[in-house]
């Protein structure tokens, strides 16, 4: 598996040869660094801590500063893992956009959109009442909740209820990576992935069985 750390830059399209149109996510990936290398006979497993993005010492913790001059850079604002035998760098090297490769098959995973408190029709596409003269203004209300088959009005757990919409961990997998430019670090993913502009996201290789398919030949140049 590979992986790296990079920011959601916003939605673009691109056609292929044929006329077709794709939609896709431009993520920047600034080169990443490795803070540190992880293996089995220390650690149990096969890993590397990624750090992204430089942050001043003044708002670095000592463990933060420390564990970054092991590797010889500046402490880093987020810090990942990824679980990898695949990627063979050493602590300090730089993880660049380049790992990847038109036509790779990817898991984003990322914070999805706080919406805060919301209803079932919003938080879980519920049905809503009808709205006819007569029903009241119960059009947007969860309904019935103990209709499970028993009978003594025992509500039962993950029933859809109002409640937080977003600010959690998500991941859209099996997204195809439609180009890569590794001179200007950010490459174009197909869909979209979760969180707002500028987001932090990680970028691994997908969970699926299928790991790369043929890269789309483009027709259009988007705005680089």
């Amino acid at each position: 598996m590979k992986g790296i750390l990079g920011r959601k830059l916003g939605m673009t399209q691109v056609f292929t040869a044929e006329g077709d149109l794709i939609p896709a996510t431009v993520i920047e990936v600034e080169p990443n660094v490795v803070l540190q290398k992880k293996n089995k006979e220390t650690d149990g497993y096969e890993a590397l801590q990624l750090g992204y993005e430089d942050q001043k010492e003044s708002r670095a913790t000592k463990p933060e500063l420390g564990h970054a001059k092991k590797a010889g850079v500046a402490p880093k604002k987020f810090v990942k893992e990824v679980r990898s035998d695949e990627m063979d760098y050493e602590v300090g090297q730089e993880v660049k956009v380049d790992i990847f490769s038109a036509g790779d098959m990817v898991d984003v995973t990322g914070i999805s959109k706080g919406k805060g408190y919301t209803g079932t029709i919003k938080r879980y596409h519920a049905h809503m009442l009808l709205e006819t003269h007569g029903a009241g203004p119960v059009h947007r209300h969860v309904g019935s909740l103990a209709t499970t088959g028993r009978n003594n009005g025992r509500i039962e757990k993950n029933t859809p209820m109002p409640g937080q919409d977003g600010g959690f961990k998500t991941t859209n997998q099996n997204l195809e990576v439609i180009k890569v430019v590794a001179e200007k670090n950010y490459m174009l993913v197909k869909g979209n992935v979760p969180g707002p502009k500028k987001g932090l996201v990680m970028v691994k290789t997908t969970a699926k069985k299928i790991k790369h398919v043929e890269p789309k030949e483009l027709l259009t140049k988007e705005a680089e």
